[in-house]
């Protein structure tokens, strides 16, 4: 299948990195082509691969490189649909894929594979499902948009394992043969409107998740989400459901317990992670488990431990009575929504970055404990019209390590420091990582100055 073919490449980055190494491995010609100067990225990858036989095109994307001499185009999740190349592709007829749909092709047809999607929430849910089923002692991946590529775990297969995938909308787009034998969906919302062009083009998207499904498999669905709702209603996948607030056929809250069907499996209050969009999370997590035959007690011993992701809520530290929260993984309203509704404390939210077109408005219920917005960052202008159309005293910065120390020097005691851009970080950062690696490292400066002071 991806034996003795010419592919080109576009985008470095992980998936284009491994993607290119497995190819020239298993004799294929690879061009790689990507906008960066040859510099500027990995330099130890970028040796290997030359050693490997990979070509590459730095710096530009000449009209001249793509023509129909190549088999395959594998796009970089990242790269807009709407690129040259990938226009160019579809007029020669060349296949555009990703990294995700090679990868698929190439899987033994014993290994189970979970796909987790979703706007909200996909990386959590990823995450426990994996440690879920880590811990019950199976053999268990951890792959996708959470940072890990599945080409690279090609080589590491084994009879019987199984892959717990996040799938993003950008990896969705390009896929076309990739079918999971359970397909998780969190919820739906307006998200990446500028990568996708409208919302109905978001969801379409979303929904090739099931596209291959068959009854054979499963859909485990968010039931009190409408959009997932009309957008799975014709789905051929054996559907299952979890709600946060109805008792159901299925996986649901109730006496301050998570059930699953009429077993209780959890005590709410023995979750360390709160609000309703992780016990949502956590439900979906569950019905995973429950389709592997993995006990409670494993379940309980995960869910009982779990501390949260890194950059989603994530708790920083607490320093002369305010409470420092990560959450840089905020790149959209919907989450910054979820992460205001977690907090009843006095509330300095720090937020600000890519301008992409977002109507802030569709914050503004959840901004009863918001005393105050501190914003930076390419959009930082908007943020602050929409700060003072609401009435919301407002600082406006230019970058993270002020915004961070204007709200530590106006905040009291008692009061919740909150990282939560609603935006993307691609203005100032490489990725939402970064942004949120920095505000940890500007935390900690803060208070080794104060006490040093």
């Amino acid at each position: 299948m991806f034996e003795h073919k010419k592919i080109f490449i576009l985008g470095f980055a992980r998936s284009g990195y491994e993607a290119a190494k497995w190819l020239v491995e298993h004799d294929n010609e690879v061009l790689l082509n990507d906008s960066k100067k040859e510099e500027e990225v990995n330099q130890e990858q970028l040796q290997e691969l030359k050693e490997k036989g990979v070509h590459f095109v730095f710096g530009s994307h000449p009209d001249e490189i793509l023509d129909k001499s190549f088999d395959y185009l594998i796009k970089n999740p990242g790269v807009p649909i709407d690129h040259k190349y990938v226009l160019k592709a579809k007029e020669l007829d060349i296949p555009v894929i990703n990294e995700v749909e090679m990868a698929y092709r190439l899987l033994p047809d014993d290994v189970t594979l979970i796909g987790i999607t979703g706007t909200n929430g996909k990386t959590t849910t990823t995450t426990l499902t994996y440690e879920i089923i880590k811990k019950s002692g199976k053999h268990v991946h951890l792959t996708g948009n959470i940072g890990y590529p599945l080409c690279s775990f090609l080589p590491k297969l084994e009879y019987n394992d199984i892959i717990v995938m996040e799938v993003s909308c950008q990896q969705l787009e390009n896929l076309d043969q990739f079918k999971p034998h359970i397909a998780v969906m969190t919820n739906l919302s307006p998200a990446h409107i500028d990568f996708l062009k409208s919302y109905d083009n978001y969801k379409r998207v979303k929904g090739k998740i099931f596209q291959n499904q068959t009854s054979e498999d499963i859909a485990i669905l968010n039931i009190e989400n409408q959009d997932v709702l009309d957008l799975t209603k014709s789905i051929l996948a054996t559907t299952k459901y979890f709600s946060s607030k109805h008792e159901i056929n299925g996986c649901y809250i109730k006496d301050q317990g998570i059930y699953y069907y009429a077993d209780r499996v959890l005590d709410l209050d023995k979750i360390k992670v709160s609000g309703v969009h992780n016990y949502e999370n956590i439900m979906a997590a569950i019905m995973v488990a429950k389709e592997l035959q993995i006990d409670d007690d494993v379940i309980r011993q995960v869910v009982y431990e779990f501390k949260g992701v890194e950059h989603r809520l994530e708790y920083v530290m607490e320093y002369h009575g305010r409470t420092f929260y990560n959450d840089s993984k905020a790149t959209n309203n919907k989450s910054t929504q979820i992460a205001l509704s977690a907090f009843q404390q006095p509330t300095i939210l720090i937020m600000g970055g890519l301008d992409r077109g977002q109507d802030f408005s569709e914050l503004t219920d959840y901004m009863k404990h918001v005393k105050q917005i501190v914003c930076y960052g390419q959009n930082k202008e908007k943020v602050k019209e929409y700060a003072d159309s609401i009435g919301i005293d407002v600082i406006v910065v230019d970058n993270l390590k002020e915004a961070t120390g204007q709200a530590y020097q106006i905040s009291k005691e008692g009061d919740v420091i909150l990282l939560s851009p609603a935006t993307a970080s691609w203005d100032q950062y490489a990725c939402f990582e970064d942004r949120g690696l920095e505000f940890k490292e500007i935390v900690k400066e803060i208070s080794n100055e104060d006490s040093n002071n």
